[in-house]
């Protein structure tokens, strides 16, 4: 099957209205943050963020397929020395309209350089807040096992009695463990800590995430040919990724400039593809 990538220019809260319901299998994307980033996006003040994002989100929730899930990335900024609460009031908002607050993952900047402010140190980690309109939903955890770690060898090589059932959590939480199930594997499941270095170079645009970043949740949520969405495209590094794991993407963006360099970065990545593929038989 040929993977298609769909660019869109303008609002997303327009845009979006165009694309049938229940028609996207994960939508991964990073809106603008409040009153940030104002010479391209023309910022939005932490009182009227949640406002303006609503009707974004309640056009997300129509265009999601109903297994599916949505992963948003986005930071709180300070306000006058304290942290501002208008995540946590989109949150709650968007539970209102319907939405599963399923998860939150942390993207951990881990080549972040220290700073401070006169009352807090310089962040070294984003939010990633995973909402889906079901509790069932298509989730593929071997997909992003890793290796077991240092921990394993010493860890699991004299068990107790205790090791050697399942241990029922102390604390009511219903969850529970059985080290000796991790005898002789070599792959673990991660943790909800994502431990990525932002991108150095970043493609003509004021804030891009590293590929790494979408890749992970295309693992998690996707299989090959199921659909991709990021209505705040930007420098489209979420579609780049969904076309290098064959998936198909649509991508939002209001500057013109990023839908046109989206799709030249596009074409070049399926032309050397092809070009490759062509070498091979030869």
């Amino acid at each position: 099957m040929k993977i298609t990538t769909d660019i869109r220019l303008g609002d997303s809260r327009e845009k979006l209205k165009s694309l049938p319901g229940d028609c996207v299998d994960l939508i991964v994307t990073s809106p603008p943050y409040a009153d940030q980033r104002k010479n391209v996006y023309g910022g939005i003040h932490p009182d009227e963020y949640v406002g303006w994002f609503l009707p974004v989100s309640e056009q997300l929730l129509r265009v999601l397929k109903p297994s599916g899930t949505f992963v948003l990335n986005i930071k709180e900024k300070a306000v006058n020395g304290e942290r501002s609460t208008y995540v946590i009031e989109l949150i709650l908002e968007m539970r209102k309209q319907g939405w599963l607050w399923t998860e939150e993952f942390i993207w951990h900047k881990k080549n972040c350089y220290p700073g401070k402010w006169p009352n807090r140190f310089r962040d070294s980690w984003e939010r990633l807040l995973q909402f889906n309109k079901n509790k069932k939903f298509n989730m593929y955890q071997e997909e992003v096992m890793v290796p077991m770690g240092e921990w394993a060898s010493s860890r699991l090589k004299s068990l107790s009695r205790t090791d050697k059932t399942r241990d029922t959590s102390k604390v009511g939480s219903g969850f529970g463990k059985n080290i000796s199930n991790w005898v002789n594997r070599d792959k673990a499941y991660p943790t909800n800590v994502l431990h990525l270095a932002t991108e150095c170079n970043n493609k003509n645009h004021s804030a891009t995430f590293p590929s790494a970043l979408p890749e992970w949740f295309i693992k998690l949520f996707t299989k090959e040919n199921d659909t991709v969405l990021d209505p705040f495209m930007g420098s489209g590094t979420t579609l780049l990724a969904a076309n290098r794991m064959r998936r198909h993407s649509i991508g939002i963006d209001n500057v013109a400039e990023y839908c046109e360099m989206v799709r030249s970065e596009i074409k070049s990545e399926i032309d050397a593809a092809v070009s490759a593929a062509v070498a091979e038989m030869r």
